[in-house]
């Protein structure tokens, strides 16, 4: 490097350090003035929680709950986590996978690794530890930024379950924050899922269904007794099996994971509970979070957040294939499983359905 490029470099490093500390000052004093009365600076600690789970499986649904409390900001999927799925996606294509996440885009930076690997402030150290380091600070920094905006109390993100390992990296980087698993019948997740497929591949979007099953998929938006009368699923056998796969290994730590390492700052809730007692679910959930878990409130977050409203009139179990909200019930893959997809998810995920109390224990 020249001598003028290195302290045009060296210039604008001591300018970034310079923007970035003046920026967090800005952004402490900021949350200072506008967080409620009694509520925790960022040299406290701010109260952070993640819901995790598997994508269709009430994730979305439950943030849009939460994030109507008057204490609790709860604004989407941030993406922070998911180092295990960058390299799953690397073994599987063997090309670079552009950043899916925070952490991804960190860890993918050949810049970063390098300074950390060659600086006299870091060259020392662990990279992959300095990185992790650096997401927890940069999850901060955004978290708290929004925080202070909102003028709420505590903050957190919904965080799809990427790996079997993802809880073990969230415990990684924020031991201290609280995590709620909202978990779902993996076979109403197969069903969901593969709608969600089907509405990407009609938008022109990135999918995961062959030629087969985007027609299949087609067949069912015209109408499910079309498709019914054909004699064929709405799976293929690659598909499901894979579906079933993800759900046991990924779920299936997740439960074991989260109580060993958050202890009481970890709890569960179920897709199924929460269609049929919200109110008592919602409140729990609040409570966990340690907010205010007055009645009127608790009403408040279930009604904001109820079918009916997010699909904009239809009542739950009015379906339409084309929305995000497609039904809103339970138990709707006997409609939709054969005899044989009934058997290939036995096969892949059976010990989970009964051990989650799914199925019971014998002939199913």
């Amino acid at each position: 490097m020249s001598i003028s490029r290195y302290r045009g470099a060296l210039r604008s490093l001591c300018e970034g350090q310079s923007r970035l500390g003046s920026t967090v000052d800005r952004l402490r004093a900021r949350l200072r003035t506008q967080a409620p009365t009694g509520a925790p600076s960022p040299a406290d600690g701010m109260p952070v929680f993640f819901v995790v789970g598997l994508a269709k499986s009430g994730t979305t649904w439950l943030m849009k709950i939460l994030n109507t409390h008057p204490e609790v900001l709860c604004k989407g999927e941030g993406r922070f986590f998911g180092e295990e799925y960058r390299r799953e996606v690397l073994v599987q294509t063997q090309t670079k996978q552009q950043p899916s996440s925070l952490y991804n885009a960190l860890l993918g930076s050949e810049y970063l690794r390098l300074w950390i690997e060659r600086s006299v402030w870091s060259r020392d150290g662990d990279p992959d530890e300095h990185i992790r380091d650096l997401v927890r600070l940069a999850t901060d920094y955004f978290l708290t930024e929004e925080l202070a905006k909102s003028g709420k109390k505590v903050v957190g993100d919904k965080t799809p379950l990427l790996g079997p390992k993802f809880v073990e990296e969230i415990h990684e980087i924020y031991p201290e924050a609280r995590v709620i698993h909202i978990i779902r019948d993996g076979r109403d997740q197969a069903v969901s899922f593969i709608h969600q497929q089907g509405n990407r591949a009609k938008r022109g979007r990135t999918h995961r269904l062959s030629p087969e099953e985007l027609a299949r998929s087609e067949a069912y938006r015209r109408s499910p007794r079309e498709l019914a009368e054909t004699g064929e699923g709405m799976f293929a056998e690659k598909t499901l099996r894979r579906a079933a796969e993800n759900w046991a290994l990924r779920v299936g730590q997740a439960v074991e994971d989260g109580p060993a390492l958050f202890g009481d700052c970890y709890t569960e809730v179920r897709y199924e509970d929460l269609l049929v007692r919200p109110n008592e679910e919602v409140e729990r959930l609040l409570g966990f979070l340690g907010v205010d878990t007055e009645e009127s409130l608790v009403e408040h977050c279930v009604s904001q957040a109820s079918f009916e409203k997010l699909s904009k009139g239809r009542e739950r179990g009015e379906e339409d294939p084309n929305s995000f909200y497609r039904k809103g019930v339970a138990g709707d893959w006997k409609n939709l499983f054969d005899e044989r997809d009934r058997q290939i998810y036995k096969e892949e995920a059976g010990e989970l359905l009964i051990r989650l109390g799914y199925e019971n224990d014998g002939g199913w």
